[in-house]
């Protein structure tokens, strides 16, 4: 019988029976009644005859067709059965692909209890900045030199601070892959020193008492709503991130007890935080109290109370009393807080930290719990509450400490 040909091929009919068109050395073309068209190789192998699939016509065209029986037999050749072999092949490319980047990644990325405003711009990272360069390839197989390659994109567009984040991130998922035995080494931690430097990028703020006494004396005298007047007040003196004041819930506050505690679902580092009210807090939540206290949030939004204040509006405040974005934000008065405490009523670094909802660690590397240095935050919190009334009252004029 003659080789096949494109022509005879593309000639031949479906009949109503499955019919077998032969190539040479094995190789045929086997037609369905439905006219589906599969290559196949008959062969035998420890005296045994089988058939191994080739793949589909015309997808694999005829010469495709008989490179792939050529190496089939070259197999055979060497003792190997081209059909055991297939089947390995095709269990290492699936075991490979579990072990691709992307896939480790999404594993890491679903065992993270991020808020979800944050998970979503991770997600964003990976899914545009990392995942079309390097997420399909194994992650055993990453060099620091593909990763730099990735930085150096999201650096192009002159984002530097994101090219930092996403490396982090990046690093995050090595290490988590060489936990679970797909990996040997984190490539990225070889990057220290080749990304282009973050500028600096701090929230602005006022950290000096004589310029934080007429901002205080302002905030005071602010005329808006009851509402964002309280917002306000409380911020300089919780020095919380905006977020978790504006989303505060009245179940979450023991005021008999003078305490606040936030759950972990609204904090950055998912973990409670208690807040220790000062009697000028307390006095601030009372006073609010009869507006707001039958809903759920303390600062409800204007336009519906089933939604909390908007994010904007105690920077809005703060622009409409005249103090503009690179003098002081709502984020600021966490720094403000702590250069004072530090410098100025010499607070332990550790209990500031502790009161910020920041990461501190024993000597054991181990975090401490959210109860650690309740006492001291607690007189801390009154002593700062205390001290911004005397600033704002005029009685403080002290510079902080060079």
């Amino acid at each position: 019988m003659p080789p096949l040909t494109d022509l005879a091929i593309r000639k031949a009919k479906a009949t109503d029976r499955t019919q077998k068109i032969f190539d040479g050395g094995g190789l045929y073309l086997e037609i369905s009644p439905k006219d589906s068209r599969w290559w196949r190789l008959k062969y035998r192998f420890d005296g045994k005859e089988k058939r191994l699939a080739l793949g589909v016509y015309p997808d694999v065209t005829l010469a495709l067709a008989r490179q792939r029986r050529d190496d089939a037999r070259q197999l055979l050749a060497r003792g190997v059965d081209p059909g055991e072999h297939k089947k390995a092949a095709a269990v290492a490319r699936a075991e490979l692909g579990a072990n691709t980047f992307e896939v480790i990644a999404r594993e890491w990325l679903a065992k993270r209890d991020w808020v979800p405003k944050y998970r979503i711009k991770v997600e964003a990272w990976f899914a545009n900045d990392v995942f079309p360069w390097v997420g399909s390839r194994p992650a055993a197989e990453l060099e620091a030199t593909d990763f730099l390659s990735v930085a150096r994109r999201v650096e192009a567009r002159g984002a530097i601070e994101s090219a930092h984040r996403i490396m982090q991130n990046c690093s995050q998922v090595m290490r988590y892959a060489i936990a679970t035995g797909r990996a040997k080494r984190d490539p990225v931690a070889d990057l220290r020193g080749a990304l282009t430097p973050s500028p600096e990028n701090h929230y602005a703020a006022v950290t000096e008492p004589v310029e934080l006494a007429p901002l205080l004396r302002a905030m005071y005298g602010y005329s808006g709503t009851l509402t964002v007047r309280m917002a306000l007040r409380l911020a300089p003196m919780l020095f919380l991130r905006p977020g978790e004041l504006r989303q505060a819930e009245w179940a979450e506050f023991d005021l008999e007890e003078r305490m606040w505690t936030i759950p972990k679902g609204r904090m950055k580092m998912r973990r409670p935080h208690i807040v220790p009210l000062s009697v000028q807090a307390l006095a601030i939540l009372e006073e609010i109290k009869p507006l707001t206290g039958r809903g759920k949030y303390v600062f409800p939004s204007a336009r519906s109370k089933a939604r909390p204040m908007s994010e904007n509006a105690v920077t809005a405040a703060l622009r409409r009393m005249g103090f503009e974005s690179g003098t002081v934000t709502g984020h600021g008065f966490r720094a403000t807080a702590r250069t004072i405490l530090d410098e100025v009523l010499k607070i332990r670094p550790d209990i500031i930290e502790h009161q910020l909802a920041h990461e501190v660690k024993d000597l054991n590397g181990r975090a401490y719990n959210r109860t650690t240095h309740l006492d001291e935050r607690v007189r801390m919190m009154q002593e700062w509450a205390d001290y911004l009334d005397r600033l704002r009252d005029g009685n403080v004029v002290q510079l902080r400490v060079a």
